[in-house]
């Protein structure tokens, strides 16, 4: 199965609190931070939900 790199680029500061949540359930707690996830229907949700806040990059 593929996974996904997602680094997060811009603070949570002042974002809406599922924004916030969907951070904090990726790993993801300060700017450039790195986390390697499945790529599930879950997590892809998370990541649009915050796709503002993060780059998003597929590993094998």
């Amino acid at each position: 199965m593929a996974r996904l790199k997602v680094t997060q680029l811009r603070s949570g500061i002042g974002t809406k609190q599922n924004q916030r949540d969907s951070l904090r359930s990726l790993g993801l707690k300060r700017i450039n931070d790195v986390v390697v996830k499945e790529d599930r229907p879950e997590i892809r949700g998370m990541i649009f939900t915050v796709s503002h806040l993060v780059k998003v990059e597929e590993v094998e």
